[in-house]
């Protein structure tokens, strides 16, 4: 039997233990029917650690993270911190410090009455978006003049480097070519009002002369969210930069049913990568035991899909598909009726 895989743990903050407990009862039972196994290694990063010890990760943690095969993360985020401060002390600090490029987001409708678009069905909607991860305005490049004054100055600037455009663009023509899918790519940008975002159309092109079997097409921003909502039919695979990549996934996210079932990657392929649900830790239902896990599970069948476990993490994917589309789970929010304990045991009772 082959080695054990090591999987770090960040619950996280709000609901993120609560969906984790129920990813991981996944993981276990996929691991007792396709005979592999693992271990795990949990963590406390979050809004609770950071007001206990005053610091997100202590030093050396990503050179630890660096000697596993995949990092689980349930969710971060707390009201008692300034917004966004905990997320950058440790989802971004992870993403860059492991150089975690590509932010893969499938876009699948798995049961037809939670589009909110009349008409789709999950023939329609199924497509990836690959967002690089590691530039753009994210890097925080940048600052204030004259903070909180009527003169207040402020600088944010874009980052887009050839290599960092190019290797994104190249894991989305290699995504394309091995899906089962349409072969094409679609790059999304603003060249026309961005001009520096040329380089995005410029490195799509020269690349994409070594991939003659795959489809080009090119979109503006706006245009791309107008036609994932009239036509989201016509995609296959999206490429994007990191702020758009961001924007455009949470409408995919709805396209699908909602955040209860979007699960993403942060992907180094080859390395160390993390696997996350979309959505936010939702302090207010923090306790009670009825959030969806449903996000949580995919993103667990996305690490297992990562780690070489392929057919754990198609069995996944199907068990979630016909539970949804049975009805089985109603819905992918708060109201399902279900409690997060009861749909894990559901996808668990139902995994083949």
């Amino acid at each position: 039997m082959p080695a054990p895989y090591t999987i770090a743990v960040i619950p996280g903050d709000g609901v993120g233990p609560e969906v984790t407990d129920e990813a991981l009862k996944v993981l276990e039972r996929a691991a007792s029917l396709f005979d592999f196994t693992y271990h795990t290694k949990m963590y406390p990063f979050g809004a609770d650690h950071y007001l206990a010890t005053h610091e997100f990760m202590p030093p050396g943690q990503l050179d630890e993270f660096r000697t596993m095969d995949a990092i689980y993360l349930g969710a971060i985020g707390d009201p008692r911190l300034p917004a966004g401060l905990v997320e950058r002390g440790v989802i971004a600090a992870t993403r860059f410090g492991l150089d975690l490029y590509i932010n893969l987001r499938p876009i699948k409708l798995y049961a037809e009455h939670l589009c909110p678009i009349k008409g789709k069905t999950p023939r329609d909607i199924d497509m990836v978006v690959v967002r690089e991860n590691t530039e753009d305005l994210y890097t925080g490049l940048g600052g204030h003049f004259k903070k909180g004054t009527p003169d207040e100055v402020v600088i944010a600037n874009q980052i887009f480097t050839r290599k960092g455009v190019e290797r994104a663009i190249r894991y989305a023509f290699e995504l394309a070519r091995a899906r089962a899918g349409k072969k094409k790519l679609t790059l999304v940008d603003k060249s026309n009002a961005i001009e520096v975002q040329q380089l995005w159309r410029r490195t799509m092109e020269e690349v994409g002369a070594e991939y003659a079997d795959i489809e080009r097409e090119f979109a503006y921003v706006d245009a791309a969210c107008m036609w994932m909502v009239k036509n989201p039919e016509t995609f296959d695979v999206i490429v994007t930069s990191n702020l758009f990549g961001d924007i455009i996934t949470d409408l995919g996210a709805m396209l699908q049913g909602g955040m209860g079932v979007a699960a993403s990657g942060n992907i180094h392929p080859g390395k160390v990568s993390l696997f996350e649900p979309i959505h936010g830790s939702a302090p207010k239902y923090k306790g009670r035991n009825v959030v969806s896990p449903v996000a949580a599970i995919a993103a667990v069948g996305m690490l297992l899909d990562y780690v070489g476990e392929q057919r754990a993490a198609a069995a996944i994917e199907r068990t979630i598909a016909e539970l949804l589309s049975s009805k089985r789970i109603p819905s992918l929010d708060a109201s399902s009726g279900l409690k997060t304990s009861e749909v894990g045991d559901l996808v668990c009772a139902s995994l083949a």
